[in-house]
């Protein structure tokens, strides 16, 4: 009985014993805990079946201090334990902080759902997505231990609703045309994502108007107040460089801004085509410096120019009438001045002498001017009456002219010019046998005159090709006051029309543009009237290679007239072109009982090449017409 009561005994000590030091550990470890942190929920598990970490906030989230516009979410807490142990369930998801956003929108971005193991990395992007919605200065979670799983508590601290969105450093739009542009309202709860979109619908709107260098400099959100902060950069110094002949006004007054004023893209983009198109260089380039301050640009413009001298050769011929040409000088930009400078002969059957000098440029200040004299005389040419040939002539015309016009306003596309032109004209029949009232009506004689145009000009500058219209209305007054001997009234219309026919590359599947040049479709149409009397002398005329081609010069002749000349211009090279054209127009004498009928219409047709040159543009057209058939060689096109 001893021996089993002593070793009863021994085996209740030792018991005693193991309990004992079980229990003092167990204070230990509760004294340790509870003096290193403050209460937390722990998930308690089997650390040699973990699967993830449970992160415990020991110091409570901040609100971030950056750009409210910024994409990054702010940490959750400044310190973090980390437990390897089991991953429960997730038993329930809830959101806590909303008051404006209704939970089932901020829980339909998150992939952590009740019934699928709890996931640190998972709860950390779903946190994260909750944040990219844009409604929320912080975003947060918590996990509360139960006995079968957690639940896990998204906190969200939502932003203010906004009162008011203000613009602070634009003068190209107003705070109103601002606000319509953005989604975001005052009333609604301010959404970082969307706000950003509304900033680049903004940005959108001043690059499509050309101000593509304006940007959102700052955005500030104070309480229920957004503030926004424009740059919209301004040109400082315009520095133009590389022009040794071109005096620096010709290139300034093409540009359509000025120091001061707001960049625009497109307003540069036009100076520099027209810069190009004048001819007189070579290439145009521009760069930008940095200006005196952050919204200050200078921009340096970098010329090269190039030789505006020509010497032309035109050549002519007709079944008929054989061959003709001659010889012609002319400077685009003589003396670097914008001028332009021509003189020049032609010899044949058609003899003529000129020179001229005029200024094209005009604008609200500047006055456009042209002088110019000539000589020109024709033989050989034919009278009919009724389509009936009676008997040749010659003809002089000795004269010079002065004019002058510029336009109604900066921007306007109407224009005015008035010009005064003296003519000695001398008309002599032969090899016929004239009648008396057919020499009294060609009589000769001194033509004063005066005339005044007004003109629409809506072609497109911002292309390298012609692009739109152009009408003109003219009226010219004979005057006896001033040495003239015929008093009369003459007027006239001129249109003009240009546009590119890109649907033949759609219709035929193949690209006819050429070095950016499309097909064009070019149109001109002339409609003439006059008063009671017209002298035969100045009476309207058609037939040449400026007028109905395919006909000899002054073919058909009368006080009503009508015209159209169509081109079908196909680019084939860079330096290249060839033209399908059809003419048709006719002359009416109401003094012979005839009358303004498009029935009566004499047409043409050919086929032309344009090829540039150093010299030039040459123009060659071979056209048939009822008589014959003619070639016509020049420079330029025809309209």
């Amino acid at each position: 009985m001893r021996s089993i009561f002593h070793e009863m005994s021994g085996r209740y000590a030792a018991r005693v014993y193991i309990t004992a030091v079980a229990v003092v550990c167990a204070v230990v470890f509760v004294i340790i805990g509870s003096s290193a942190a403050p209460a937390a929920e722990i998930v308690i598990g089997n650390p040699e079946e973990s699967r993830g970490t449970v992160e415990m906030d020991l110091s409570g989230a901040r609100a971030p201090e950056s750009d409210p516009l910024g994409g990054s979410r702010p940490e959750s807490g400044s310190r973090r334990e980390q437990f390897r142990i089991a991953s429960p369930n997730i038993l329930s998801v809830s959101v806590e902080g909303n008051s404006e956003v209704v939970s089932e929108h901020i829980l339909s971005v998150i992939s952590s759902k009740v019934g699928t193991p709890l996931d640190q990395n998972r709860l950390a992007k779903d946190a994260d997505s909750i944040y990219e919605q844009g409604f929320y200065s912080n975003v947060d979670y918590r996990i509360v231990d139960e006995i079968d799983g957690v639940n896990v508590i998204f906190m969200v601290t939502e932003n203010s609703t906004i009162e008011d969105i203000r613009f602070f450093g634009n003068t190209i739009y107003s705070e109103e045309k601002l606000r319509d542009i953005c989604f975001t309202k005052p009333g609604m709860i301010f959404n970082r994502v969307f706000f950003r979109n509304d900033l680049q619908r903004i940005k959108e709107k001043y690059q499509q108007d050309g101000y593509v260098m304006a940007r959102v400099s700052d955005v500030k959100v104070e309480g229920s107040e957004v503030n926004v902060y424009i740059t919209e950069p301004k040109l400082g110094n315009i520095v133009i460089q590389g022009n040794k002949r071109t005096k620096t006004y010709v290139i300034k007054r093409q540009l359509r801004f000025k120091e001061g004023d707001l960049f625009n893209a497109i307003r540069l983009r036009y100076s520099l085509s027209k810069l190009q198109g004048l001819g007189y260089f070579d290439d145009v380039s521009v760069g930008f410096e940095p200006g005196e301050t952050q919204d200050i640009i200078d921009l340096i413009l970098t010329v090269a120019e190039a030789k505006t001298g020509r010497v032309g050769i035109s050549v002519g011929y007709g079944s008929q009438s054989g061959f003709s040409g001659g010889l012609s000088y002319g400077d685009s930009n003589w003396r670097g001045r914008g001028e332009r400078l021509g003189i020049g002969f032609d010899i044949g059957d058609r003899e003529q002498y000129w020179v001229t000098l005029d200024q094209p440029y005009m604008d609200a200040k500047t006055f456009s001017w042209r002088l110019g004299a000539y000589k020109r005389a024709w033989e050989d040419l034919n009278y009919y009456e009724n389509d009936n040939y009676r008997f040749e002539y010659d003809e002089e015309r000795i004269g010079a002219y002065a004019g002058i016009g510029r336009k109604f306003s900066e921007r306007s596309k109407l224009s005015w010019f008035l010009t005064a032109e003296w003519q000695d004209i001398k008309i002599s029949p032969h090899d016929g046998s004239p009648t008396r009232r057919q020499l009294e009506e060609m009589e000769s004689g001194k033509n004063v005159t005066l005339s005044g145009r007004l003109t629409r000009d809506n072609i497109d500058e911002y292309v390298d090709y012609p692009k739109g219209d152009i009408e003109s209305i003219t009226v010219e007054k004979g005057l006896e006051a001033l040495g003239g001997d015929w008093p009369y009234w003459k007027y006239w219309l001129e249109a003009k029309y240009y546009s590119p026919l890109n649907f033949l590359t759609r219709l035929f599947e193949r690209n006819f543009t050429v070095n950016d040049i499309p097909p064009i479709i070019a149109a001109r149409l002339m409609a003439g009237d006059s008063n009671d009397y017209l002298p035969w002398a100045v009476e309207y005329t058609l037939g040449g290679d400026n007028t109905l081609r395919g006909y000899e010069d002054k073919r058909f002749r009368g006080d009503q007239m009508f015209l159209m000349n169509t081109e079908l211009r196909l680019p084939v090279h860079k330096s290249a072109s060839l033209v399908f054209f059809y003419d048709m127009g006719m002359a009416w004498d109401t003094r012979l009982d005839e009358n303004f009928n498009l029935g009566e219409l004499m047409d043409a047709y050919g086929v032309g090449f344009r090829v540039r040159t150093p010299l030039g543009n040459l123009r060659l057209d071979f056209a048939q017409g009822d008589d014959e058939s003619r070639v016509h060689f020049g420079f330029g096109e025809m309209f």
